[in-house]
């Protein structure tokens, strides 16, 4: 316990002065080990442990999802969903931010990135949203929200995280976040109707269109629709594996790149440059995360963490939310991922000796790093968006997106309550 409480502090400290945090895993597990067992194993298993890790058939899900969401984006279909989601839901009270949070939920079925979700719908709903007059805070706040669907709807690169971390089936988790992912769509929306009640002046006028406009407008979001029940379809059913539902998913976003004839060298270049640099980033974390793991079990902390969460007076689902807590208060110093890194090593295998189910308590993860991604002072989702509109804050921001973290909040009691929420769809897989 005492090198394990002497690997934590030398992690946070090199973390704290600038030291990626991939590289700071690879270093703190590598020399804990060595101080346990000598250099030399340490070092061929940290170097067995990287190439095992880097040769994962479940990473190369990653990349290509990513890719899928990058040729969608170049082939002009976000605009198409936003337009869409505008003519159906334009009529009601707030109606171009529940269009944002619409829209965002589509794209991010097909794209497995917040970020990337929060900042395609930013460039896309921000001048409508503007025109229409509405408060430049909550406007962005509204779709810094909207881009934490990117990760609870499948695909997922937290999901394939976990998946990887823990050895749970990918495809069963992607299954799982579906209906929380739609929940939380609605809960969301139910958000942006409460602000459009309580404090009018925030949203704009309501739009009409006629039944024409709608259906045109929703036959043009038709080849995603068809591409994202192909892709996950095809993976519930078992014809896809998860990587095979990626490869199938990214071949059909380039078809529709040329289709609209914008398969341009500059396009190609981007989205697949884009794939690149985010597995880059991934990987050393990945592998890093995988070797401190490795020091932690091999010092004894994961068992005898388990042993004391055993011994409290707790149960099951207080452990679950003890550990939600934790997560939620490491969400303000943190990136989400680094949170699934850092954590997961300790708490799965509590997780595990509890008998409680993998799949469930991904989900619950995904749900509390999503609450990360827009709660100060990291928000990083709320960052992304500021940069498409200068004149609000970051902190005017923040201080409208706390109905969308109660929301949130909303859905996180919702599936530790009713584990079915999460278990119901993959239990037919």
């Amino acid at each position: 316990m005492t090198v394990s409480l002497i690997g934590f502090i030398a992690l946070f400290a090199l973390a704290f002065f600038g030291l990626p945090l991939g590289f700071t895993m690879v270093l703190v597990g590598t020399l804990g080990f060595a101080w346990i067992r000598g250099l030399e194993p340490a070092l061929a298993t940290a170097v067995q442990q990287a190439v095992d890790t880097g040769m994962n058939y479940g990473l190369s899900v990653i990349p290509l999802f990513v890719l899928m969401g990058s040729f969608i984006f170049k082939a002009g279909l976000a605009d198409d969903l936003f337009n869409a989601a505008q003519r159906w839901v334009g009529n009601v009270r707030g109606g171009l931010g529940h269009a944002s949070v619409a829209a965002s939920a589509g794209f991010g079925a097909v794209c497995g990135s917040s970020l990337a979700v929060a900042a395609t719908m930013a460039r896309v709903a921000v001048p409508e949203m503007t025109k229409r007059g509405y408060d430049p805070a909550f406007a962005g706040a509204t779709i810094a929200a909207g881009g934490t669907l990117g990760i609870l709807i499948p695909p997922s690169v937290p999901m394939v995280i976990y998946g990887v971390l823990t050895e749970t089936d990918i495809g069963k988790l992607f299954a799982a976040g579906v209906v929380p992912g739609l929940l939380l769509m609605v809960l969301y929306m139910a958000a942006v109707w409460f602000i459009s009640v309580t404090q009018p002046h925030k949203v704009g006028d309501r739009e009409h269109y006629t039944s024409q406009e709608r259906w045109a407008a929703l036959a043009k979001i038709g080849p995603v629709l068809a591409l994202f029940t192909l892709v996950l379809g095809g993976l519930y059913v078992g014809i896809f594996t998860p990587t095979e539902s990626a490869g199938v998913g990214a071949f059909g976003a380039f078809v529709f790149l040329v289709a609209r004839r914008r398969a341009t060298l500059a396009n190609i270049r981007a989205a697949l440059g884009e794939a690149a640099m985010l597995t880059a980033a991934l990987l050393p974390i990945t592998i890093g995360a995988v070797i401190f793991g490795n020091f932690l079990t091999l010092a004894g902390l994961t068992s005898a963490a388990g042993e004391w969460v055993k011994s409290l007076p707790l149960s099951p689902l207080g452990i679950v939310a003890a550990m939600c807590l934790i997560y939620i208060a490491l969400g303000c110093v943190f990136d989400g991922l680094a949170m699934i890194f850092l954590t997961i090593p300790i708490f799965f295998p509590i997780i595990a000796g509890l008998g409680l189910d993998p799949i469930w308590f991904g989900i619950v993860v995904v749900i509390v790093v999503e609450l990360g991604l827009i709660t100060p002072p990291m928000g990083m989702n709320v960052f992304v968006v500021h940069g498409f509109i200068p004149s609000a804050t970051t902190w005017q921001m923040f201080g409208n997106v706390g109905v969308f973290v109660v929301a949130a909040l909303v859905l996180l009691v919702m599936v530790l309550w009713w584990p079915a929420l999460a278990t119901w769809l993959p239990s037919f897989m």
